[in-house]
């Protein structure tokens, strides 16, 4: 029976999310800010059902870096609601012109951006994504429908609670969020393409190939996170090895972390064994033949260099050119973020060009292709597609458009054969910025 009403209320979403869309940025940012303090007033009950999900986690044997990404501590909390803030702060996404155009005198065409619709949000075990994702949607305009993984069932239940409870005071509510708990439901929403209009699942490959097989609902969203950094000839060593060393180790859980460190020739034996002290006995190194000549480590096996360690785990590769590099990243990639160390403006502008990833850097962490810190206010996740988003998806990603065209009794046909008018195509200004 459970099931059932959820499906009911999957099935009420587009008449929610119509609301939603004509509601007013004022009561967007009330509502989220009434999200923001139910948070903090309900610390106690949230941080509760955390610890019985992480305990029940850690006693069933789940690795720990997925039960670090469990843990919603107060930094967590604190960032979630910075998170919020930063959402707020955010000019009102829906309206917005995109283009202006003249065809012909008054007749005037405007593309605006609109929301989604309903979302449909499928991630792993990170109770903070779920913040993430429901104030994105609503400061977006979108309704939003929630399922977690099993291990975070109880904080997502918390947080979701916690978030129903503050919106009886907004004049939005809380229909626009449905939270699933059973896969019985997931496995029913993915033929609801009727009442779903985009679907963002996180996990790992094998299960966003899943989804992508098994609906004929559009699907955004990325698989690995096998991210690479590339030590350059002219790389500066110290610089080099500040970001290495924070790409893999300072959250490598993440689907940002790097897996794979490709370094010139030139430098190996310079660079190589001072990054191996930096990592100590924190990182296990898996090497090629020219790296176990250098050092101490595991020597690679096939299968190394497509493996997505989410852990302090670490390739490294020795390359004879910024090409080898490349043509690495380009076998092994997962299109999700690399990063080159350099010194030399050539070299910095060929990676910047030939790598086809989502988010290429130079002279920094992978760590940075995140939402948050893109300014995005927050993100739903990263996409490696080149359709409609890629990158860190923010309120961006969660836009449409559409077109508005005002006339004043024009018809086609007096704009074919004979007709007596022709078009201008007049690009028109969009200073103004917004639609009334």
């Amino acid at each position: 029976m459970e099931r059932v009403s959820h499906i009911a209320e999957i099935a009420g979403l587009k008449e929610e999310a119509r609301r939603l869309g004509f509601s007013s940025v004022e009561e967007r940012n009330e509502a989220l800010s009434l999200i923001a303090h139910g948070l903090e007033r309900d610390w106690e009950s949230i941080k509760a059902a955390n610890d019985e999900d992480v305990a029940e986690a850690t006693d069933a044997g789940v690795a720990a870096a997925l039960v670090k990404r469990l843990v919603y501590s107060e930094t967590k909390q604190r960032e979630a609601q910075n998170g919020i803030a930063d959402v707020m702060a955010l000019g009102d996404p829906i309206g917005r012109v995109r283009q202006k155009r003249e065809l012909d005198e008054g007749l005037i065409l405007t593309q605006v951006t609109v929301p989604i619709g309903v979302i449909g949000m499928i991630f792993e075990a990170r109770p903070d994504a779920l913040v993430q994702i429901v104030t994105l949607c609503l400061k977006s305009g979108n309704a939003i429908i929630l399922k977690g993984g099993s291990e975070a069932r109880r904080t997502n239940a918390a947080l979701v609670a916690s978030m129903r409870k503050s919106l009886e005071k907004s004049r939005l509510a809380s229909g626009w969020i449905v939270l699933l708990e059973s896969r019985s439901d997931v496995s029913e929403m993915l033929t609801m393409e009727d009442s779903i209009d985009l679907l963002i699942p996180r996990g790992s490959k094998e299960f966003v190939s899943y989804i992508m097989s098994h609906t004929a609902i559009p699907v955004l969203g990325h698989a690995d996170g096998i991210c690479h950094l590339y030590i350059d000839e002219r790389a500066d060593l110290s610089m080099a090895l500040a970001v290495a060393y924070d790409a893999k180790t300072q959250y490598p859980a993440a689907c940002n972390a790097v897996e794979t460190i490709l370094v010139h020739q030139q430098i190996a034996a310079a660079f190589i064994p001072a990054l191996k002290q930096r990592f100590g006995q924190d990182v296990v190194i898996h090497g090629d033949e020219r790296c176990a000549a250098l050092i101490d480590c595991i020597p690679y096996q096939d299968g190394d260099y497509d493996t997505e360690y989410l852990d302090m785990a670490v390739n490294i590769r020795v390359v004879d050119s910024i090409d080898e590099a490349i043509a690495h990243i380009a076998r092994h990639g997962s299109g999700h973020t690399d990063a080159i160390v350099t010194g030399d403006e050539a070299a910095k502008r060929t990676f910047l060009a030939q790598v086809d990833s989502a988010d290429v850097f130079v002279n920094c962490s992978t760590r940075f292709a995140d939402g948050y810190r893109f300014g995005l206010g927050a993100e739903v996740g990263i996409s490696t597609q080149k359709i409609h988003a890629r990158g860190p998806v923010g309120m961006e990603g969660l836009l449409s458009t559409k077109y508005l065209l005002e006339g004043s009794g024009q018809i086609v046909a007096d704009y074919t054969g004979d007709g007596e008018h022709t078009f201008t195509h007049i690009e028109l200004s969009t200073e103004e910025g917004r639609h009334a």
